[in-house]
């Protein structure tokens, strides 16, 4: 019986009358639908998403229009931190790699000979292994030939700017070779700092005093951050040439290529009470040209041109390119005879 005009059940809303007729005609599938619906309110994407419209605390707290946002913190260049690669798994990966891959793919490649490797055996570490460089080559082929307890113990001194400019090539030198991000174009508190803790810490450190590859083959001009480091930390420097390595991967160029090579380890050096950075680095420099001759001639003739001043510059001539170049190909390179003997002779 339908309820007449004016009874009380035609006072009811009228989108209420519309529910209730509703729930018998439902479509099939609408509870599931809104069953999805409710799991769905609970998945993590949701709740994450509602979290974030939420606020402090369950959100991070917003920063105020009227005041400037810092900038993000630097992790890269010589901000990239690199104590987890002295970690004791990261060495002990590192020396598999460092002893079972690179080794022999510098002795492969590079055919190395070792020279002046006794005058290590009385030195106590840490110390400063300050060399040429010429080549990506030499710092593994230098790793390589170091003896055993210096080798898996020894941080390189790179290029902030080169090699710690992106996040992958931060980890995975520093990973390989130990590296640490140093400034190589301005004096860097963070940088000095660093290698100084290290090497307190009985950490030995390998430092190209050149900042950089040479572009021609011959050497650059010292710097003094190997010289600074050893009068502020009293440990000794000992000089290295690396001959032969500009011939297997020289700078500009992406390919491997065999030579031979010669690592020569001089007499380590310590500062002399009163003696600047400068005239140190430059008793350096003056060391490892030494070495240098001695490793196209041989340690006499090397010996007394030192003791008379007539030891050959590391930076070549003050001439034009191609003559820079005509010298540095005509110099003597070394080649192993069937008796043993070792000879200089002029290259071809």
């Amino acid at each position: 019986m339908s309820p007449r005009p004016g009874s009380s059940n035609s006072l009811r809303p009228r989108r209420a009358v519309r529910t209730d007729a509703s729930l018998g005609t439902s479509e099939p599938g609408a509870g599931s639908a809104r069953v999805r619906a409710s799991l769905h309110r609970l998945t993590p994407a949701a709740v994450a998403a509602r979290l974030g419209r939420s606020r402090f605390p369950l959100a991070a707290p917003s920063w105020p229009e009227s005041i400037p946002r810092p900038a993000p913190a630097p992790e890269l260049g010589v901000h990239y931190d690199t104590a987890w690669s002295r970690r004791y798994p990261v060495r002990l990966a590192r020396a598999m790699v460092l002893d079972n891959v690179t080794r022999p793919v510098a002795r492969l490649v590079a055919s190395p000979l070792i020279r002046g490797e006794e005058v290590l055996k009385g030195i106590e570490a840490p110390v400063i292994f300050a060399a040429n460089h010429a080549s990506h080559i030499d710092t593994p082929l230098l790793l390589s030939c170091l003896p055993l307890r210096f080798r898996h113990r020894t941080v390189i001194a790179a290029a902030a700017d080169y090699f710690f400019d992106r996040r992958w090539k931060a980890d995975a030198w520093s990973f390989l070779l130990g590296a640490i991000p140093i400034e190589r174009t301005k004096v860097n508190r963070r940088s000095a700092d660093l290698a100084a803790d290290l090497l307190a810490d009985n950490w030995n450190l390998v430092i190209f005093p050149e900042g950089g590859r040479s572009p021609d083959g011959w050497a650059q001009t010292f710097r003094g951050g190997a010289a600074y480091l050893a009068g502020r930390t009293g440990r000794p420097v000992v000089p290295v040439h690396l001959d032969g390595t500009r011939h297997i991967l020289p700078k500009g160029r992406n390919s491997l290529r065999r030579s031979r090579t010669t690592v020569t380890f001089g007499t380590p050096l310590w500062p002399e009470e009163g003696e600047g950075a400068r005239r140190f680095g430059g008793r350096i420099e003056s060391a490892v040209a030494t070495l240098a001759n001695e490793a196209g001639s041989d340690w006499w003739t090397a010996r007394k041109q030192a003791a008379s001043g007539d030891t050959p510059s590391l930076q070549g001539p003050d001439a034009a390119t191609w003559r820079r170049s005509w010298m540095l190909s005509s110099a003597p390179e070394r080649r192993d005879t069937d008796d043993g003997v070792e000879w200089p002779k002029m290259a071809r």
